[in-house]
């Protein structure tokens, strides 16, 4: 199980843990290959470890030539990650690979160590990376797909990558490098998607890897319908400028309610968006900071509904899946693989992205009709149920599983037999 981070650091981590618990609860063995961190959970495989990189930090101090062409290293072909990788092979001789995101931190280098072990390779794609070099189509505040899977320059051009030039430069090398090379499409079995969206938009711009939609799932012994509803409503996610939170404030003003919006999370708009609020003289909303997922879920259940305002292309975003797991619907933008997840009318309610009036018509509604929000939550616990149910993905992430072990084990056995017959 691979993945840079090995603490609950965003969405990916929760997709990584929550399926290394579901293999855990069928009996297989977990082996994570990630960084060390303070922060990481105890694993006897920490041995195993990279050491961790402060990317940002790093970048500002990296004024050397030197620790330049380390920085590019480590991003496009980490050859430190070999050598942990090969250990990790030899010391506990796993049957597949499943991958969750690696770049930058730890490198595609691992994959062709893998595959010389004759070990499958399974990879979940959780955004755009393959055809963008900023990941997610996004850039200086729009939507952009100049580089359209293979103009990467404009990333330099545009300077994507945190507004800066080296980063930039970095990222844009980082794809061509990984594109003509072919080090993913080449090594990688099986990629999973999410979204149909995210498929759609890999094959429109010529990604070649072999791809299989399947659903992330959600905990729905964890993420439960609350007992009773109260008057609020809920935006919890990081507050940077492409997830839309300056667009619900600005919406906030033109809905009629004194129910309190509670703003959950932190990012680097925290203090922007609060001086809107006082600026623009809007009392119903609290700003509540970071909190662990066992605060929050108390939150989102008791949550009249909850509001998604991206305003990038999202892929699966699991905010969405676990606010219907507790019954409760959402405000979402029509962007991406949201509108997969909401069933306009039904489980919650689209909008369209970065129209601060249209999302304060669809607050509205709800805040006027808590009835129909009630029975949109109902609605979204009963679609999670049959689309992001643990078992349902367990029974297919296995047949998955099995297939490339059944094939691999029958290239072997051919390989073995085209050799002694050629002895």
């Amino acid at each position: 199980m691979c993945n840079s981070f090995y603490y609950l650091r965003g969405g990916v981590e929760r997709c990584f843990f929550g399926l290394m618990d579901l293999h855990a609860m069928h009996g297989h063995e977990n082996i994570p290959f990630c960084m060390r961190h303070e922060r990481n959970l105890p694993t006897p495989y920490e041995k195993y470890f990279l050491d961790a990189i402060d990317f940002p930090a790093l970048m500002q101090r990296s004024t050397s030539l030197k620790m330049k062409f380390q920085v590019a290293e480590r991003v496009l072909y980490f050859k430190e990650a070999q050598k942990y990788m090969e250990r990790l092979i030899l010391d506990t001789h796993p049957e597949i690979a499943h991958i969750q995101q690696i770049d930058h931190e730890i490198s595609p280098s691992i994959i062709p160590i893998i595959k010389n072990h004759n070990i499958p390779v399974v990879q979940t794609l959780h955004d755009y990376k393959p055809v963008c070099p900023n990941t997610n189509f996004y850039s200086h505040g729009a939507i952009c797909e100049l580089c359209a899977g293979k103009h990467f320059f404009y990333a330099t051009a545009k300077r994507c990558k945190r507004g800066a030039l080296m980063p930039s430069m970095l990222a844009s090398a980082e794809a061509y490098y990984q594109k003509y090379s072919g080090i993913y499409e080449k090594n990688v079995d099986l990629f999973i998607v999410p979204s149909r969206f995210l498929q759609k938009k890999l094959m429109k711009y010529g990604f070649k890897g072999r791809m299989v939609h399947l659903p992330n799932f959600v905990d729905l012994n964890v993420f439960t319908p609350g007992k009773e509803k109260s008057e609020y409503f809920v935006y919890f996610g990081r507050l940077v400028e492409l997830k839309g939170i300056r667009t619900l404030l600005k919406a906030l003003k033109h809905v009629k309610t004194t129910r309190t919006l509670y703003v959950i999370g932190e990012g680097e708009l925290e203090d922007p968006l609060k001086d809107f609020a006082r600026e623009n003289k809007i009392k119903n909303v609290e700003f509540m900071g970071f909190m662990q997922t066992q605060d929050l879920i108390p939150f989102i259940q008791k949550a009249m509904f909850t509001v998604f305002p991206s305003e990038c292309y999202e892929n699966y975003p699991m905010s969405i899946i676990e606010s219907n797991a507790c019954a409760t619907p959402v405000v979402g933008s029509d962007l991406g693989g949201i509108s997969e997840l909401i069933d306009h009318g039904k489980t919650g309610l689209l909008f369209q992205s970065g129209n601060h009036l249209d999302l304060a018509e669809k607050i509205q509604f709800l805040v006027d009709h808590p009835e129909k929000a009630y029975e949109m939550g109902n609605n979204g616990r009963q679609l999670v149920e049959r689309t992001n149910h643990p078992q349902v993905y367990h029974e297919k992430i296995m047949q998955l599983y099995h297939d490339l072990l059944d094939k691999n084990h029958g290239q072997a056995e051919n390989n073995t037999q085209s050799k002694e017959k050629h002895e």
